[in-house]
């Protein structure tokens, strides 16, 4: 009898050591790992950098916004720098470029090897999108950013936000999206005539933040489009964004370049960039001040 209570005694002591054992093999990654997150995190409060994300089009790639951003650069003594990024089919991404260290608005390009259009494709690059946001969540410390997006880019963005955002929310804000000749109801001239697409952006709209700033432009070639997207299907964005968002405004450039595959170059949507999207605008332009003035069409 004496015997079977050591035995008891030995064995619960034994159960004893290898929870303890376990807790320590428990709590001493935990520790590390709240270590680092806490300091990830103060880091990136104290972050400055607040990067232009933009995202090209169907059949385009990263070398998309090439003399957008020389344009862009032309117009401010402070450059920002370049940060261009391919998601290949497989998962790798490459790089090409970087981002200066005292530059705290750099712009950076996301552009994929699907880049193929259709809706099945726009969902494939959200996702794709999402893994080389998350790639630059590890390796810059940044709480906020802005999105800019030609053509499809801007429906892989509005993906995205319904999709995956949620996913960064708590500690990255985006402060603004802006679209350039994205066609939100595909080729269609109606809205009484709604593609797959539309109506699910459309009924996932309540995922999109409502601190966002929505800036939507148009191209009009030949008074009812781009030569490519609708002047009507880039209007449906509306329907997405409006009365939903801080923000939402649209706007139409006409006269030169204003074809869909000449927009992003064009000179008004370069001036449309630094008054509305960009933190660092152009010194000295009164249209600067405009950004925060907006006789918005929501509210």
């Amino acid at each position: 009898m004496q015997k079977n209570e050591e035995n008891l005694r030995r064995k619960s002591r034994q159960i004893l050591f290898l929870i303890i054992i376990v807790l320590i093999l428990i709590a001493v990654p935990t520790y590390f790992w709240i270590r680092n997150s806490n300091k990830y995190r103060a880091i990136q409060e104290k972050s400055r950098m607040s990067p232009v994300i933009m995202v090209p089009g169907s059949s385009a790639t990263k070398e998309r916004f090439n003399e957008l951003i020389s344009l862009l650069n032309k117009d401010t003594d402070k450059k920002h720098s370049v940060l261009k990024m391919e998601v290949y089919n497989s998962g790798k991404i490459s790089y090409n470029g970087t981002i200066a260290r005292n530059d705290n608005e750099p712009f950076i390009i996301i552009s994929f090897e699907n880049n193929k259009d259709g809706f099945s494709n726009i969902k494939k690059q959200a996702s794709m999108l999402n893994d080389a946001f998350g790639k630059l969540t590890d390796q810059y410390y940044f709480n906020n950013f802005k999105a800019f997006g030609h053509s499809n880019g801007g429906l892989i963005w509005t993906y995205w936000l319904e999709h995956y955002y949620a996913n960064y929310s708590d500690s990255i804000k985006i402060k603004s999206l802006m679209t350039l000749g994205t066609p939100y109801n595909f080729a269609e001239t109606s809205i009484k005539n709604p593609t797959q697409m539309f109506t699910e952006l459309s009924k996932n709209r309540d995922k999109i933040p409502k601190s966002l700033n929505v800036f939507s432009i148009a191209g009009t070639e030949n008074y009812d489009s781009d030569g490519l997207v609708p002047e009507e299907s880039v209007q449906a964005g509306k329907y997405i964004f409006q009365k939903r968002v801080n923000h939402y405004t649209t706007m139409t450039v006409t006269g030169d370049e204003a074809q869909h595959s000449s927009l992003p170059q064009n000179k008004q949507i370069v001036k449309m960039i630094e008054e509305y999207l960009l933190d660092n605008r152009v010194p000295g332009n009164p249209n600067n001040k405009r950004a925060s003035n907006l006789d918005n069409n929501n509210n």
